[in-house]
């Protein structure tokens, strides 16, 4: 693997001395398609061919090997669509298992040697090495890390680093397939002008299309414009986004903590045996949770459900199920669960649902059997529920679970 320093001058040094920029070493890890890696880890036969990881003629992609996307395959595309760009790609099942086992691996070996970890997701971290370079060399520190992890799991990675989290990320999308990036200060600005807006993290298909239609296609452009003027266009962003175009983020590297478990408990005000309206509350339970999975982007892996008698006994039943984040496969979990569970037919004070064995994931990528039109819902109902709240878009069997401060309590446990 070739590794390749930016050396070229910084010719914009008026706009530079304007925005200065936080010394800081920052990271970017990404695993380069880490489902198909992962996968081929395990079968050789699978190395150089065009690889879709994906579910059903009606699903969509998951994750696809470079040789796929030579092709125009990407992922959270139909699968009949890629099918067409690439008829000779094979298809498999994702396996989340194999994923998260590999993913707890790397993150061991990376929490062991850096000082300040984020894991970003399943395949991404972010690493604060500041004041490295004192001792080491945080290039060449970075550099060492990325080959023990490559050497110790078998999977191959990109690696950027700069000043800040924003620049990093960018640098590993610039890097992939070619080299590692190390972009310094002073280069900043002169390795992000060229490029399109597309490269901006925050920079989604409606924001590029409203500043393409003015002539804002590079992140040159994009960084001479007033900040006032982004803001009137595209709202409180717009000043977010200005100083990402100008190499400005001070977002701090969050250190790693890992969610083991997330839960609700309803408690009655009166003791119930209503078996209908225990039903229709735990569904809302399950859709309550289930988009908060999607929102903090975690999968579940084992469902249990709680019960306590109005004689203050108190049960439980879990089951294991593949990963996901979907309302609709886990209420049927849940349902099942409590019909084997309550069997004494006395009243119960209080209901239960818990999520565990939690990994880091999006519903997109546990989109294995399901079809677009299923992902096409979800995403628009957790659109108006982060917009307007839980309560703007509900299933009607769980619209008499109204979670409340008294009622709910949501667990984290570490």
């Amino acid at each position: 693997m070739l590794f390749l320093r930016i050396v070229a001058v910084c010719t914009n040094f008026d706009l530079y001395k304007m925005i200065k920029i936080m010394s800081r070493a920052i990271v970017h890890i990404d695993m380069n398609t880490f489902f198909v890696s992962c996968e081929r880890l395990t079968n050789s036969e699978l190395n150089g061919i065009p690889l879709i990881i994906g579910g059903g003629e009606r699903g969509v992609v998951a994750s696809c090997s470079y040789e796929a996307r030579k092709f125009g395959v990407r992922s959270a595309m139909p699968i009949h669509m890629a099918m067409k760009l690439c008829p000779q790609a094979k298809i498999m099942k994702g396996d989340m298992e194999l994923y998260s086992r590999l993913s707890h691996d790397i993150t061991e070996i990376i929490q062991e040697k850096a000082p300040v970890v984020e894991k970003a997701s399943i395949d991404e971290f972010y690493l604060d090495i500041t004041g490295m370079d004192k001792f080491y060399g945080s290039y060449r520190w970075t550099d060492e890390l990325a080959q023990r992890i490559t050497k110790e799991t078998g999977l191959p990675l990109t690696f950027a680093l700069s000043v800040n989290k924003t620049v990093s990320k960018i640098g590993t999308g610039e890097g992939k397939q070619k080299q590692n990036l190390e972009i310094p200060e002073h280069l900043v600005q002169s390795f992000l002008n060229p490029l399109s807006i597309r490269k901006i993290p925050m920079v989604g298909q409606k924001t590029f299309e409203l500043l393409s239609r003015i002539g804002i296609r590079t992140i040159r452009t994009l960084s001479e414009m007033p900040a006032e003027s982004l803001q009137q266009m595209i709202g409180k962003n717009g000043t977010e986004l200005w100083k990402k175009a100008n190499g400005i983020d001070n977002n701090p590297v969050e250190p790693y903590t890992e969610r083991k478990s997330i839960s609700t408990e309803h408690t009655f005000s009166q003791d119930t045996i209503d078996v209908l309206k225990l039903n229709r509350i735990l569904q809302g339970m399950v859709e309550k949770l289930a988009y908060q999975l999607r929102a903090e982007e975690w999968l579940t892996s084992t469902v249990t459900v709680k019960i306590r008698y109005a004689n203050f006994d108190t049960e439980t039943k879990q089951s294991r199920v593949q990963y996901t984040s979907a309302d609709h496969l886990l209420t049927q979990t849940v349902t099942d669960l409590f019909t084997k569970l309550y069997q004494r037919r006395m009243r119960l004070r209080l209901i239960g649902v818990r999520f565990s064995g939690l990994v880091r994931g999006t519903y997109q990528i546990d989109l294995f059997n399901d079809t677009e039109e299923i992902l096409s819902l979800y995403q628009a109902m957790d659109r108006m529920k982060t917009r307007y709240g839980f309560d703007a878009v509900m299933r009607c069997a769980g619209a008499s679970f109204k979670p409340n401060n008294k009622d709910e309590i949501l667990k984290r446990k570490k």
